[in-house]
């Protein structure tokens, strides 16, 4: 099946090839903003983490930083630059965003599909008092129109692109050579016990330049969080089973996590950034019921919580425990990544 859609790759690839020509040879315009701008993305189609990336950049900013977040907002019915508050839901600025929102409620977090103009809302919609303002693009990589201080690429540690191929034939959504234009390449959800000889093999494989530096990862996962009254009358550690379900696009370590957790886990999988129907929950709580087990409990993600938070359907989950499984990111060299990018934003402050 791969080599009959290489072809359609091939085609994919001159077409991507062109468009980065254009921007490089400055025939089609870039914006970039004399203040901090850090951009997160990937080359693949999804399933990097960038999500708990945003969320622990975040956490080493905020305490010195005034932090702002801006996403596309996939998924959202609302169109233009939208800013988070408390009537927002998924679907006036999307999943990710209302899970920023709902996790870091003194940061600032908007939506707009037009980078440029979303920036400049952000940096100057309020005049001075965005002076030390630090803000963080989402899945802004192949966003070309603007061009961030700092890129971070991630790419996953089970495949990374340098191994992959460009859609439809693999995963990629972008061109390999695109990646010589991270600062940062971040190898995600790479084990623990990682020894330096297999990193070295790795970094090898990815062929930084000179000038970018190779950073390693891991997912970190959290206990588990109830989401309603049902899940708050039971522990969640003496479940003998359990329902996982979730619309992510690499739901295998959330799965694969609560597996080391519980005896049985059942599993459903919609599509990334699935909007939940009133059929969707009676089918999970149809297969709920037939669960095997006294002690059962239903498990989704942060991010699929975010689009279940305002649901009319969530009540319907009234007599079934339900919980998310938060997850953040830890760094192999912790401190010495946070040095990078604490040092890129003090050595561009002044510009505020």
């Amino acid at each position: 099946m791969r080599i009959l859609l290489l072809p359609i790759s091939f085609l994919y690839h001159i077409v991507l090839s062109i468009r980065h020509k254009l921007y490089d040879w400055r025939i089609l315009k870039s914006w970039q903003f004399e203040y901090p701008v850090i951009g997160v993305g990937n080359l693949n189609l999804g399933g990097t983490g960038k999500t708990p990336m945003v969320e622990y950049l975040i956490n080493i900013l905020r305490p010195y930083y005034r932090v702002a977040t801006l996403s596309r907002g996939y998924g959202r019915k609302t169109k233009g630059f939208q800013r988070a508050d408390n009537q927002s839901t998924y679907e006036t600025i999307g999943d990710e965003p209302l899970q920023y929102f709902k996790k870091f409620p003194e940061i600032q977090v908007a939506v707009d599909e037009d980078r440029v103009d979303g920036v400049a809302h952000l940096l100057w919609e309020q005049g001075v008092e965005k002076k030390h303002q630090v803000i963080l693009l989402d899945d802004a990589f192949q966003h070309r129109r603007i061009k961030a201080g700092l890129n971070i690429l991630l790419t996953e540690y089970q495949l990374p692109y340098c191994n992959d191929f460009l859609f439809p034939t693999g995963t990629l959504r972008d061109i390999k050579s695109a990646a010589k234009r991270a600062d940062i390449i971040v190898v995600s959800k790479s084990p623990k016990d990682l020894d330096g000889e297999e990193k070295q093999q790795i970094v090898n494989k990815l062929k930084p330049t000179e000038n970018q530096k190779v950073f390693f990862s891991t997912l970190e996962y959290a206990p588990l969080q109830p989401l309603n009254e049902a899940a708050k009358q039971v522990s969640a550690e003496n479940a003998d089973s359990v329902l996982a379900f979730c619309g992510i696009a690499n739901p295998k370590p959330f799965v694969e996590e609560l597996k080391t957790r519980y005896q049985t886990v059942d599993f459903l999988h919609f599509a990334d950034h699935h909007a939940y129907t009133e059929n969707d929950v009676k089918a999970t709580l149809k297969r709920f019921e037939n669960l095997v087990g006294e002690k059962k409990i239903i498990v989704t993600t942060e991010k699929d919580a975010a689009r279940l938070t305002n649901s009319p359907y969530l009540c319907q989950f009234e007599t079934a425990p339900l919980y998310d499984l938060p997850v953040s990111v830890r760094f192999h060299e912790e401190e010495k990544f946070n040095e990078e990018i604490l040092n890129y934003v003090q050595q561009n402050k002044h510009h505020c």
